[in-house]
């Protein structure tokens, strides 16, 4: 675990805790190192959901799929992330969502009851960990509200931009770049890809934003396209 330490001390559940703390706080638990290819399934909808992970390397997604088969990503996760967390402290027997592998991925899987119950060794940084996994739950349900936010904007222009001020704003710059391919930005939008296209060249010959791949800028009035 040694090789991935520099990974698990950014990640917010072991917020200011030491490299030593932390292999002691996973010898306490139990946790499984696993590798799965693009476009595996990592936790699916209806399993127990009991466990929740870290991303080593690579990235997940975290999907919902309706009656229809219609799919909404509902987050896109990357290195040093915690997935599931959500729904392993929930009180819920099952899965209500897919978390599946963007892209080649190592995942650090733990059982949620031995974080919650008391250590055997009473390890004093026990207690810090919870902490952090509140503040941890916290950010998660504002995530989803920034979600909800765009999501519930009636047309694809709305809800693309509402969501690129988001990113604009979490860059703290004009110009930025997003996690997602056009069709995962589609499905977390909840719209129809080639309508997203279409409003993102709409949106170009208009001069309100440059587009290219997963980079954006959104233009300032004045501004033009070099």
């Amino acid at each position: 675990m040694k090789k991935y330490m520099p990974i698990l001390e950014k990640c917010a559940l072991f917020r200011e805790m030491k490299a030593e703390e932390i292999e002691k706080m996973l010898s306490c638990m139990e946790v499984g190192k696993q590798h799965f290819e693009k476009g595996e399934t990592i936790l699916a909808e209806g399993s127990p959901a009991r466990r929740m992970g870290i991303i080593l390397s690579g990235s997940v997604q975290v999907i919902r799929v309706d009656y229809d088969g219609n799919r909404s990503l509902m987050a896109h996760l990357e290195k040093s992330d915690l997935f599931a967390e959500a729904f392993a402290f929930a009180g819920i027997e099952k899965m209500p969502v897919h978390v599946v592998a963007a892209e080649e991925t190592e995942t650090l899987l733990l059982e949620a009851e031995k974080m919650l119950g008391t250590c055997l060794r009473a390890c004093p940084f026990h207690r810090k960990m919870i902490d952090n996994l509140v503040r941890l739950l916290a950010r998660k349900n504002l995530m989803f509200n920034q979600k909800l936010e765009v999501t519930s904007r009636r047309s694809t222009r709305e809800k693309l931009m509402a969501y690129l001020i988001q990113q604009a704003n979490r860059a703290g710059s004009a110009s930025f770049q997003i996690p997602l391919d056009r069709q995962a930005l589609a499905d977390y939008l909840e719209v129809d890809r080639s309508g997203l296209s279409a409003e993102i060249s709409k949106l170009r010959k208009e001069g309100v934003l440059l587009a290219q791949k997963n980079r954006f800028h959104l233009l300032s009035h004045g501004e033009t396209e070099e």
